[in-house]
């Protein structure tokens, strides 16, 4: 006899919670730019006096701001946790860090539920110098704790390809520095262990040794060839890292866009 009441009532409470749902999802913004789950949003975010200072490095221009790209993933719900992938690139070609979050992470990285984030300047810097990147990179990172409270304490890892690789290796020891939660690195077509270098230079600590490092490394690379990628590897396992997972696939200087999956469903265990 209650029944219908009941069904009638259970209905309404999954409409309200749907509809909190999509509220919520339609009203999220990054710095102030509505943002929507499965597309790439671009926003203009301040510096600090900090940030200014790493990007003035090697006698750039500072900028009157820094340009940060996010693309957050389908369900996307700011008041949860969620893991975010950085995106570093190379320099050559003046090639800036949103870039490679399009054109390489982002379709893997959002198929897997990750938030992807870079920061770059408004134009290529005149030096690109790792303090440069650096604090592009935090301004990002900061414009996203603004945007969603509780995100500084979301876990991140770091992805580059070769220039960015290195970008990678010598930059994330001082993301540790700055107190971020290191879930993992993905590195690939590196020919040069900048990981121990940036471990050296910056010291995060005996834990940031069992960071989770996936080095993937193309067998006909002629770039980074396959010998050079081995003695990077053998050189961060002296340093005393001792996660690294190095996988080698039939191919030339080139993402292995099956191992960036791979890397990041690890990273998540």
């Amino acid at each position: 006899m209650h029944q219908p009441k009941l069904l009638l009532r259970n209905g309404l409470v999954f409409l309200l919670a749907l509809s909190a749902f999509v509220l919520n999802a339609s009203a999220a913004s990054f710095a102030g730019v509505p943002i929507t789950p499965g597309a790439t949003v671009r926003a203009n975010v301040p510096l600090s006096p900090l940030q200014q200072r790493y990007a003035a490095e090697g006698g750039n221009a500072v900028p009157p701001h820094a340009v940060a790209v996010i693309a957050v993933p389908q369900g996307f719900d700011a008041r949860k946790s969620w893991p975010v992938l950085v995106a570093f690139s190379t320099s050559d070609m003046k090639i800036q860090n949103r870039q490679d979050l399009e054109r390489i992470y982002r379709p893997m990285a959002l198929a897997e539920g990750w938030v992807l984030i870079a920061g770059d300047g408004p134009q290529p810097a005149k030096q690109d110098s790792s303090g440069w990147r650096i604090g592009m990179t935090l301004a990002a990172l900061d414009a996203m704790h603004r945007s969603f409270p509780g995100s500084n304490k979301w876990p991140i890892a770091c992805a580059g390809f070769s220039g960015g690789a290195k970008r990678t290796g010598l930059l994330s020891p001082l993301l540790a520095i700055a107190g971020y939660r290191i879930s993992g690195l993905f590195i690939t077509g590196l020919n040069d262990d900048t990981l121990s270098q940036g471990y050296q230079k910056y010291n995060p600590g005996p834990a940031f040794l069992g960071t989770k490092v996936f080095f993937s490394s193309g067998s006909r690379d002629t770039t980074s060839p396959l010998a050079q990628q081995n003695s990077a590897r053998a050189s961060m396992q002296r340093t005393g890292f001792t996660n690294i997972r190095h996988e080698i696939f039939v191919g030339r200087h080139a993402v292995k866009r099956t191992h960036v999956t791979a890397a990041l469903r690890w990273f998540r265990q």
